[in-house]
Formats: C-alpha cells, sequence, structure tokens
C-alpha cells in the first residue's frame, strides 16, 4: 500500500495514506520529502514551500492561502491554511467533450420496480400519511400508533428488553446494572405484512405549514408534492387544520406544476369541516385502509436501468472521501447517466470552488446563469447573516483532514462524476432530463436527502467518512465509507466499503460497479438499505433560512 498520494498532477499538496512521523522520508513522483510534522492518515503536507499569501492547490484547484509562511514536508491545519476558492464566470468556458463509460456490462440489466402511469418507476411501493401544518402532527401520530399496532407493524426492538431488566434488576434487593448481558439485535423483528405490496406506511410530521413568511408554506406544498409524486409512493392521506397558510389549494397548485396529469389517489381530511377530532380520525383510518387495498394490487415488474434516478449526497466526510468514495460514486452516476438515468448532485455550498468546472460541463447557458445566479445568492445569505461557506467543514471534517470549504468541495464534487450538466434545479424543482440534475440544497445530510427525495430519487448514495445513520421515509439511503475502519466500527450503517481503493485493491471502476450492482438488488426490493432496516426515516424541509 502506498503511504502518500498526489491527487492531481497540477496538486502542491500530499495525502497522507497512512500515518507519517516527523523525520521521515517518503516518494512522490520521483520526489523525496522529508516529512517536518507528525501527520495523521488523511491529512496534507506541503510537496514545496510557501510563502504568506501564497494559493495552496488540491484536485488542481485553489483551496486556499497560507496564513503564515509554511515549509516543504510541513502538516495543513486550520493555524496555517484559510479557506480560498477559484473564482467563477456565468459563462460556460470552451468546449465540452465527454467520454462515455463503457456500460457493456449493465446495457441489458433490469431492476424490479413498480411502474406508475406517467412512466416512472419506483424502487418501493409506500403510502405517505402527512399534515399540511404542524397542528396535526399529533394525530398523525395517532394514526400511525393505531396502523402500525393494528397491521402488526409496530417495530419490537430488544432495547425494550434491556429496560425491562434493569427495572427488574433495580426492584431487587442485589441491583448491578453492570451485571446485565444485552446484546442488542441489528435488525428489528416485524410481523408478516396484511398487505403484501406494500413496503410501508409513512407517517411524515414537520414544523411547518403556518406562521413564518407565505413563501415557506409554497416551498413545503412543492415538497410535498414531489414526494407524492415521487415513482416510490402509491398515494397520500392528507389531514388539513383548514385555517393555516398552506392550504389544500397550494397544494393542488404544486401537484399541477409537477405533474399535470397525476393520477394517484390524495385524500384530504379537513379538521375544521370535520369537526369532531375523533371523526376526523376515524374518517382518516377508513379511507387509508380502502387506498392500501387498492395499493396492494401493484406488483413489481422489470424496469431497465434508465429509469433509475439516484441522488448523490455526503455527510460526515473525511480526508479520504475525495479520494475513495466520493470518485466511486461519480463513476456510478456517469454509468446511470451512459443508461438513460438521472443522477441528482445536491449540496449547494459544498460545490464551493468547483463552479466553473461544473458551467463549463453546462449543456445549456441558461442553467449556468440559473446555477451561478444561486450560488451567489445562496453564500450572500449566509454572509448577510454573519457566516459563509468558508464556515461550512464542521469540526469532524476538520479533526480528518478536511481543512477549508474549498478543499471539501472539490473532494464532494467528484460525487458527480464526469457527464454534461442536463439540468440545474432549485430546492423542490423535480428532475425531469435524463443526465446529471444539479439540485440546491443545503449541505446538512437531513435537509438535503429530504430534498433529493422531493425531486424523484428512488435510491440515494450516500458517502461518509466517519458515519451517520441518515435514512429517508421513501428513498433508500445507502451508507458508502470512504475506509474500512469505518465500515468495521459501524457495520449496522454502512451498506458499501470503499476502502479497497484506498489500499489500491480496487480500482475506482471496479468499485463503481460493485455499487451499481448493489443498487440493482436493493432497487429491486431483494436487499434492504441499512437506514430502512434501522428504520431510520428522517425527514427535514428547508425553510430556505441560511443551513449550510
Amino acid at each position: 500500500m502506498k503511504k502518500v498520494l498526489r491527487i492531481h498532477p497540477n496538486d502542491d499538496l500530499g495525502v497522507a495514506l497512512t500515518d507519517l512521523k516527523a523525520g521521515e522520508t517518503v516518494t512522490l513522483d520521483d520526489q523525496s520529502i522529508v516529512i517536518a510534522d507528525d501527520v495523521k492518515a488523511k491529512h496534507k503536507f506541503a510537496l514545496q514551500d510557501f510563502a504568506k499569501g501564497e494559493e495552496v492547490h488540491m484536485y488542481g484547484l485553489i483551496v486556499g492561502t497560507a496564513k503564515y509562511d509554511i515549509k516543504k514536508g510541513q502538516v495543513l491545519t486550520t493555524f496555517n491554511l484559510v479557506h480560498k476558492s477559484e473564482k467563477f464566470s456565468s459563462e460556460i468556458q470552451g468546449e465540452f467533450h465527454w467520454t462515455a463509460p463503457d456500460i457493456s456490462k449493465f446495457k441489458d440489466k433490469e431492476f424490479m420496480g413498480y411502474h406508475r402511469e406517467d412512466g416512472q418507476v419506483g424502487t418501493g411501493n409506500y403510502w405517505l400519511v402527512f399534515p399540511l401544518v404542524f397542528c396535526e402532527n399529533r394525530n398523525i401520530e395517532t394514526i400511525k400508533t393505531a396502523f402500525e399496532k393494528g397491521l402488526g407493524m409496530e417495530r419490537q426492538d430488544s432495547y425494550t428488553q434491556l429496560v425491562t431488566q434493569l427495572v427488574s434488576s433495580y426492584q431487587s434487593d442485589n441491583f448491578d446494572i453492570d451485571s446485565i448481558d444485552f446484546t442488542a439485535e441489528t435488525k428489528f423483528k416485524a410481523k408478516p405484512r396484511i398487505f403484501e405490496n406494500i413496503d410501508g406506511i409513512r407517517f411524515l410530521t414537520h414544523q411547518g405549514g403556518c406562521g413564518g413568511i407565505r413563501q415557506d408554506s409554497e416551498t413545503l406544498c412543492r415538497l410535498m408534492a414531489g414526494y407524492v409524486n415521487n415513482p416510490s409512493v402509491a398515494g397520500a392521506t392528507v389531514l388539513s387544520l383548514g385555517c393555516q397558510n398552506a392550504q389544500t389549494d397550494m397544494l393542488q397548485k404544486a401537484f399541477d406544476a409537477i405533474n399535470p396529469n397525476l393520477k394517484k389517489p390524495v385524500i384530504i381530511f379537513d379538521q375544521q369541516q370535520t369537526g369532531k377530532e375523533t371523526d376526523l380520525i376515524q374518517n382518516a383510518i377508513k379511507g387509508t385502509f380502502k387506498a392500501l387495498i387498492e395499493a396492494n394490487k401493484e406488483v413489481r415488474k422489470p424496469a431497465p436501468l434508465s429509469k433509475l434516478v439516484v441522488g448523490l449526497e455526503c455527510g460526515g466526510s473525511d480526508g479520504f472521501s475525495g479520494i475513495s468514495a466520493n470518485p466511486a460514486v461519480g463513476y456510478v452516476s456517469d454509468l446511470v447517466v451512459a443508461l438513460g438515468g438521472k443522477a441528482i448532485l445536491s449540496e449547494f455550498p459544498e460545490l464551493c470552488g468547483v463552479e466553473q468546472e461544473l458551467i463549463n460541463r453546462m449543456v445549456d447557458q441558461k442553467d449556468a446563469t440559473k446555477f451561478a445566479s444561486i450560488m451567489r445568492a445562496y453564500e450572500k445569505a449566509a454572509e448577510d447573516a454573519g457566516s459563509g461557506f468558508d464556515m461550512n467543514p464542521s469540526p469532524g471534517n476538520i479533526k480528518d483532514g478536511l481543512i477549508t470549504d474549498a478543499m471539501k468541495s472539490a473532494g464532494a464534487a467528484k460525487k458527480g462524476g464526469t457527464s454534461p450538466v442536463a439540468a440545474v434545479l432549485d430546492y423542490t424543482e423535480y428532475a425531469m432530463k435524463p443526465g446529471l440534475n444539479l439540485l440546491c440544497t443545503p449541505g446538512n445530510d437531513v435537509e438535503s436527502t429530504t430534498g433529493l427525495a422531493g425531486s424523484g430519487a428512488n435510491v440515494i448514495l450516500f458517502t461518509t467518512g466517519l458515519g451517520t445513520p441518515t435514512g429517508n421515509p421513501i428513498t433508500p439511503v445507502l451508507k458508502v465509507s470512504s475506509n474500512t475502519a469505518l465500515a468495521e466500527r459501524m457495520p449496522d450503517i454502512v451498506d458499501i466499503d470503499t476502502g479497497p481503493v484506498i489500499r489500491g485493491e480496487k480500482t475506482i471502476e471496479e468499485m463503481g460497479e460493485q455499487m451499481l450492482n448493489h443498487i440493482i438488488e436493493v432497487a429491486s426490493g431483494r436487499v434492504e438499505s441499512k437506514a430502512m432496516i434501522l428504520g431510520q426515516y428522517d425527514f427535514i424541509p428547508w425553510k430556505r433560512g441560511v443551513s449550510l
């Protein structure tokens, strides 16, 4: 295994693939470098001397400037490096030529999915129950309890047994908490399905729909319309109080904008029109049960891989993410695009510094102008709030080698592969065009994955170097670890390990092909994502405030 790596020929930073000791000599591209400081794996060291204020490069891009003089072999830290990113123009520069990957292994493959009338294909078959306003959250939870207990869907976890054991021991004469032996089961036990072809009922709650500004409610309605339109959703039950900002006609306008020919059943219950709360809940339960009978008639059928819509996301990134997990996911993106499918790259704060590279890949100048406008407005909003894209890296990112936002972004953008950019989408806009789509979301894990599913993603690849349990109610979120140590430490969270890339045991292309085969199994319902196994149904709408 190599000890060090230069990612791009023009880089003046090296990456430590293993811990390096001060005084150790390493060889990189026939150049001998004496390591000046202890350098932990994932961190970067200088390949040349830098004067104060001099630009520093990784991935062939500017990722910062030297705060002080930095000597060759010194480690890069927040003490001696400050964020700086490449400037960009909204104009497409130069001609872009893409060499598509070899898809011969996948062109005849299929997945087993749920075919909808509008031509979309779902990787699951879910029924949604959600409120138009937070006032109805308690009623949603009441309906959830009734259905989960009544249909035998209630999750029985072994932690309840742990508390029972603790209570029993506490009530005895010889309480000893350390003597209780407990091993958590990795998978919840579930009873046989009443509705064989329904993968679940998902009960979504939120804190929106009233108060705030009118645009918040409009955004929420567009997001919920996107969820109903997602091919993995069979239909929805909606609760309305009646007086909130997010009126039912606002939701209908959102449906019309996303899909004027939407054929899915959406049953709405208004509490102020119904009267008694008990009647509202009874009506909602009966209406939902009747709709489930119809939804259960849907069955999985073969679908081409062109029907995949793969969301591209990262969270808890580390210094290896941009070397292993993100490029491997980028190769999957290229494969899906070459097969006629869609890929959606989210998290605009983590595209800082790679804007021009993406703009130059855009098919339409209008998209380039739109992208530049959104990025500049987003960064200004962050700065006006006393923050900025430079504050995006978290303490965990920094601790594991991502020192500046430009450095983090340059690696994060690798998830988007190398294909042309077919469309630029603002938050809640639905992915319609085959190819790579850019979707404006925050870098916040759950706000971003929530947005990806609302824009049509039927599977999400989520790279991580530190580990995160993030999931989604309707779209499987496959966690891709950048390093094997994480995969071994958190096996109940990680779906795919790209550590073999770091060790030189697999190429990016081999890892990407393995990942796409895993996606086919998950999309067909033959393999369950770790997040779904854990019941990790995260849902947080973005209010368009400043969130990095």
